[in-house]
């Protein structure tokens, strides 16, 4: 046995976009054990309810994450929806729906060109991302946003999505999926990006489930657990179906989120074909909130949950949020064992990581 050290990892690193901390035993080049020190940018939005009324919470909800940001925001609008015991316009649900769709790929557009940035193909990388920019600049028609939009109130949204903003949706999605089949060979078929990918960080289905990992991250190992399907917003009115793979390495991984985008253009479509003619885009919401409920979305990075409860105050009592990178930090720190010390970085990203959701 050779002698072992310990190496910090992060929170700043040229690779990582994220600034998570690893304590890392070394032993030669591998890499004994991962160990996670989370904290680095805690800010408390959380704490927050005790000072910012329900309706206002869900402008410090969206501000968990960027990129994550309007699905954090419907997740906390739905859930104190139940609470209120309120049905939201069918027009509205469908809005969501779109909506979280489109950051579903935009999110996964920016993950494919930081993976390809961290293994150093940056032609590949500029590609990813001028496509994620036709996202972006839709995102930004529709809600005047192209992060945090802000379009989601307690009982339902904001703003329409007019009959021409849907035809500028489809014309562009045409695009946006003619772009990604080009780019699509080189992810999975190029022979130096599968030289890196293939059989690297490896987690079976059950080290999956036992550590609880979730989103592409556990699909790619073969866990077929998708929010989704729980049937929130107006996904019960679509047809789609987990995209999986049993291989559990990091090449599943961008399998996964690859494929992914093609099922959310899928969903776009079909959403903009089914939305309802009505013009209501919400409902009046009375009173406070009494009672507590907890709800379960998915993320583009996988499983969040948000619970809330009241008493029939203003404010909160209490508001919580797991998020997806929060759950799959376990399964990180597992893959990283007997990995190459100089692999790392590359493995860190393939779980998608959020560090400011996971430290809200």
């Amino acid at each position: 046995m050779g002698k072992q050290s310990v190496v910090p990892f992060g929170p700043q690193h040229p690779v990582l976009p994220e600034p998570i901390h690893l304590d890392l035993v070394i032993e030669d080049e591998k890499v004994v054990k991962a160990v996670p020190n989370i904290g680095f940018i805690h800010r408390g939005l959380e704490g927050l309810v005790e000072k910012k009324d329900f309706n206002t919470m869900v402008y410090v909800v969206e501000r968990t994450c960027g990129i994550c940001s309007f699905g954090h925001g419907m997740g906390y609008c739905e859930c104190v929806e139940h609470v209120f015991d309120i049905d939201i316009p069918r027009r509205a649900k469908y809005i969501r729906t779109i909506l979280m769709e489109m950051s579903r790929m935009q999110s996964h557009f920016l993950w494919l060109g930081l993976l390809a940035d961290a293994f150093g193909f940056e032609a590949l990388f500029y590609q990813a991302w001028r496509i994620r920019e036709r996202l972006l600049d839709l995102l930004e028609t529709i809600t005047g946003g192209r992060v945090i939009f802000s379009i989601n109130k307690i009982g339902g949204v904001m703003k329409d999505i007019t009959p021409d903003m849907q035809k500028a949706i489809l014309s562009e999605l045409d695009t946006i999926e003619k772009e990604l089949k080009e780019i699509e060979g080189t992810f999975l078929g190029d022979y130096t990006v599968q030289n890196r990918l293939k059989g690297q960080g490896v987690l079976t289905k059950e080290q999956c489930h036992d550590l609880g990992c979730v989103g592409p991250f556990a699909r790619a190992s073969g866990v077929k657990s998708d929010m989704r399907t729980l049937g929130y917003a107006a996904y019960p009115e679509l047809d789609f179906e987990p995209i999986t793979s049993t291989v559990g390495d990091s090449w599943a991984r961008c399998y996964v989120r690859l494929h992914e985008i093609y099922q959310s253009i899928d969903l776009v479509r079909q959403a903009i074909g089914k939305i309802p003619e009505e013009t209501d885009l919400e409902v009046p919401v009375k009173g406070n909130p009494t009672g507590e409920y907890l709800m379960r979305i998915e993320q583009p990075r996988g499983e969040a949950i948000y619970y809330v409860k009241g008493s029939g105050k203003r404010n909160l009592d209490r508001f919580r949020l797991r998020t997806p990178t929060f759950a799959n930090l376990a399964g990180l720190c597992e893959m990283l064992k007997d990995c190459e010390y100089s692999d790392v970085g590359l493995l860190a990203i393939t779980i998608d990581p959020c560090i400011s959701c996971t430290e809200r």
